[in-house]
């Protein structure tokens, strides 16, 4: 099997950073965490409370799929931590991958607004848990997508997202 890339995704406040950092220690593989490619425009107004609109995030997931098909033209693997909030997103992240894996960490939104009243030094509030939430699209059967209930340790949703990737 060749390595994939693989995106984990799902609202802020679900572990994406921390599964995707868990299963690139298990694995060896390169990880981005998609925040860190947002402009400074972009950080400004989600800090300020502000949504994200489609326009502030196409170029935002246009470098991130640059980075994907960067690995695809150097035949590495590689895992990225990325909202990747609807169905057009993650299409976009496809076109540079279209056989890019989706570990989707599903989790409760009482647990997520739990998680985020308590989160130090990142830039999205609380307050922003809404707007995305009723901008997510669910992961579809034809996404192929690897679900990863919450309840696990982050290594162990890590652990599962590679076991699903092996089958």
């Amino acid at each position: 099997m060749a390595e994939p890339l693989v995106v984990v995704m799902g609202v802020s406040g679900c572990g994406k950073t921390t599964v995707g950092r868990a299963l690139a220690s298990l694995t060896g593989w390169p990880f981005l965490d998609a925040d860190t490619l947002h402009s400074s425009e972009n950080v400004a107004k989600m800090a300020a409370g502000t949504p994200l609109s489609d326009a502030d995030r196409w170029p935002w997931l246009g470098q991130v799929a640059d980075w994907i098909a960067a690995r695809v033209a150097a035949g590495e693997p590689g895992i990225v931590a990325c909202s990747a909030l609807k169905r057009a997103y993650r299409d976009r992240l496809r076109e540079a991958d279209p056989d890019l894996r989706l570990a989707y960490l599903s989790i409760d939104p009482d647990t997520l607004r739990e998680r985020l009243a308590h989160r130090v030094g990142h830039f999205f509030p609380q307050r922003l848990l809404n707007a995305q939430l009723m901008d997510f699209e669910h992961p579809v059967a034809d996404e192929h997508p690897i679900i990863v209930p919450s309840g696990q340790s982050p290594e162990g949703q890590a652990e599962t997202i590679l076991a699903a990737l092996q089958r």
